[in-house]
């Protein structure tokens, strides 16, 4: 591979401390707690029971998310980039998929948070894969150096979800392309919840929070081994879905966020839960929103896709 990561960096942003090229200056006060919990959170996850079972759940639910039939048209798609930007890789299981999926591209994994030094750790040794613990807001990048940018359930948690489309938009090719997630507003009783336990949140200890998320991942399992599916009524004066679905997933979309996954177990379903009610920023879009604020950076929709959970999409950035 030509590209290294020197020939895409603004000089003077970073330094390489153990091999994660560390930015120079530091994110502001206001992401700080942000960035606290998701360290806490993969540094807890990434090695228990279900993590295997997780990442494979989220490399399907990638494919789903933008676009791709099956993993070998994402391979086919991925043929033509050079340069692949995870931005908010966490412990860098996407990242290291990436990179093994596309083996010609230089990937580069890059997170805020002291997750980074764990992916060097896990995935150090893949030659086509660089680590950078830097501000996705503020990347640091040259301009349209970036051929495809993974931004994958992580907007809607950084302060200030327009300015970072803006930048991803930026650091992209001409020609390039972004893949972008965003948390979907829910039903109105459901956002009544979240929203005030945003608010008021703050007080609460991590080991809190954590106890709270294993409560509630107990409740979710609860309402699932129940066993009830039911034709619930549309009530659209609250935004609530109706149809034909399992009582605990029509209790976690439209009432409150007790997340429950048979496939990756207890653990992993707690950090999932932990994962929202820890988090002090977590935005929520309707897809007109999204769309809007994709358009104002920019980019072209190639493909979208929507569930109540979330809104996403493949985006272009025009050839100029």
């Amino acid at each position: 591979m030509s590209v290294t990561i020197t020939n895409l960096l603004q000089p003077g942003r970073y330094r390489l401390v153990d091999g994660v090229h560390m930015a120079l200056a530091d994110a502001g006060a206001l992401d700080r707690r942000n960035v606290e919990a998701f360290a806490e959170k993969w540094a807890w996850t990434h090695h228990r029971p279900g993590a295997a079972e997780y990442e494979e759940m989220q490399y399907r639910r990638f494919l789903t998310f933008y676009g791709f039939p099956d993993q070998a048209a994402l391979v086919a798609f991925l043929k033509g980039k050079s340069v692949i930007l995870d931005a908010g890789c966490g412990y860098g299981h996407k990242a290291n998929w990436l990179a093994t999926l596309a083996p010609h591209a230089q990937v580069i994994a890059m997170d805020l948070s002291e997750s980074i030094f764990i992916a060097r750790k896990l995935y150090g040794d893949r030659p086509n894969l660089t680590f950078v613990k830097g501000d996705i807001a503020d990347t640091g990048f040259l301009d349209g150096t970036i051929d495809f940018v993974d931004c994958d359930q992580v907007l809607h948690h950084t302060s200030d979800p327009q300015r970072t489309t803006v930048e991803l938009a930026r650091v992209a090719s001409h020609g390039g392309h972004l893949a972008l997630y965003v948390y979907a507003r829910k039903a109105l009783p459901r956002e009544l919840v979240d929203e005030y336990f945003l608010s008021k949140q703050r007080p609460l200890s991590s080991e809190e929070i954590w106890d709270m998320s294993d409560r509630l991942t107990r409740l979710g399992r609860m309402l699932y081994e129940l066993n009830v599916e039911l034709d619930f009524p549309d009530i659209p004066q609250l935004d609530i879905r109706g149809g034909r679905q399992n009582l605990q997933r029509f209790f976690y979309d439209n009432f409150l966020k007790c997340f429950w996954n048979e496939e990756i177990g207890h653990e992993q379903s707690v950090a999932v839960n932990f994962d929202w009610y820890s988090p002090h920023i977590a935005f929520r879009f309707t897809a007109e929103e999204f769309l809007a604020m994709t358009a104002a950076a920019g980019l072209s929709p190639l493909y979208r896709y929507s569930e109540p959970a979330c809104h996403s999409g493949l985006f272009l950035k025009p050839a100029s």
